[in-house]
């Protein structure tokens, strides 16, 4: 894996796409505003969770091969495989009904133009990097969720995917990473990703109880999937990961972030070594 910095509105990689077919999915569970331009695709995350109403205008993810009803821990991620079984377009993205890449110029949300620019086939589009300074990637997780499933996560890529086990090393041991799922990159990369990224998550999923877990921590595989998308990016020497500035629409409550994150981890150290009592 090689990285550009688009340094925000520059062209970085010389190739104009803008008569290729990209759509970027716009996971959302409720009504909500939406970016009037073809590049996005509105879908309703979660569709087949009981008590949840239709959401206008959007697809359903609970049409055709999918996981819907997994929604209330996966998250996004029901959008993912959604897009993975039933869904073809040679360019592929996420964004979020409230967070979104941002536009060129004076633009606050990327219309496709703007994502077009930085496309070419072996280029990953991902939000600008979130630092954490003060710790690692791992120890960052584990302080803030049980630490069972990062580490059966770990120890699957050592098992099944030996020639992944150093990305994976060095991005456990950094002090930033992607979040958000989100991204733009091919079809073909995408397919690799999620048949990688679902085949640990169901193995996840199948060897550890989380019945006795919060609704909070029973989001574990969209939590983890942030992490292991970012050991999928480092491990993949053959694509250039491209920066690109991101907006959120809602005011963010930074304040009491940060509260909740230290409260989290002062629970997790009370259960010990960030387990489940």
């Amino acid at each position: 894996m090689y990285r550009i910095d688009s340094g925000g509105d520059g062209d970085s990689t010389g190739m104009f796409m803008q008569k290729q077919e990209m759509r970027v999915l716009v996971a959302t569970h409720k009504p909500y505003w939406m970016p009037r331009d073809d590049l996005y695709l509105p879908i309703q995350v979660g569709a087949a969770v009981p008590g949840r109403a239709p959401v206008p205008n959007t697809v359903a993810d609970n049409n055709g091969i999918n996981i819907s009803a997994k929604n209330p821990s996966y998250c996004e991620l029901t959008a993912l495989y959604w897009a993975w079984k039933n869904y073809a377009v040679p360019y592929i993205g996420l964004a979020h009904y409230r967070r979104y890449f941002r536009g060129h110029g004076e633009r606050k949300i990327a219309q496709k133009k703007d994502l077009a620019r930085r496309l070419a086939p072996d280029t990953v589009l991902v939000p600008k990097r979130r630092r954490y300074y003060i710790e690692t990637v791992y120890n960052h997780y584990v302080h803030a969720h049980h630490s069972a499933p990062m580490d059966l996560a770990l120890d699957i890529i050592r098992r099944d995917y030996p020639g992944q086990v150093e990305a994976s090393e060095r991005v456990m041991n950094r002090t930033w990473l992607y979040l958000f799922n989100m991204f733009v990159m091919s079809k073909q990369n995408f397919d690799a990703y999620c048949e990688w990224l679902f085949a640990i998550l169901e193995e996840i999923e199948s060897r550890i109880d989380t019945s006795h877990w919060s609704a909070y921590e029973t989001r574990m595989p969209g939590f983890l999937s942030e992490r292991l998308f970012n050991i999928w990016l480092e491990a993949r020497d053959d694509l250039a990961i491209v920066e690109c500035p991101y907006v959120t629409l809602e005011k963010q409550h930074t304040v009491a972030k940060v509260v909740n994150v230290i409260r989290r981890k002062v629970d997790r150290r009370n259960m010990g070594a960030g387990e489940a009592p």
